[in-house]
């Protein structure tokens, strides 16, 4: 399945480890607080258990929201796109 993740993190330390996590799972970077890519049910739920045992559950906030394609290329965007110095062009054609 095609997941969004959206975070908002207080602590660097912290935040870098979320951003490793995502890159290990081979998610892209979008955005400097956002990843896209396509995981699998378990790999889903590994990402999932791995974020609750590491952010401050207090002060962090971290979102996995499934999407598809199809949402993805009916979706609007007002201003700047994708930064293309955190992504590829790799990922602009694997998903758009």
């Amino acid at each position: 399945m095609l997941v969004w993740v959206v975070y908002d993190i207080t602590d660097n330390k912290i935040r870098n480890r979320i951003v490793k996590f995502c890159k290990n799972k081979g998610l892209y970077r979008v955005q400097k607080s956002v990843f896209l890519g396509t995981l699998d049910k378990n790999e889903k739920d590994e990402l999932k258990i791995m974020v609750q045992d590491t952010i401050d559950k207090i002060t962090d906030s971290v979102y996995i929201f499934p999407s598809s394609k199809e949402f993805l290329n009916d979706t609007d965007l007002i201003g700047q796109g994708f930064d293309k110095e955190l992504i590829s062009d790799e990922l602009i054609s694997k998903f758009i």
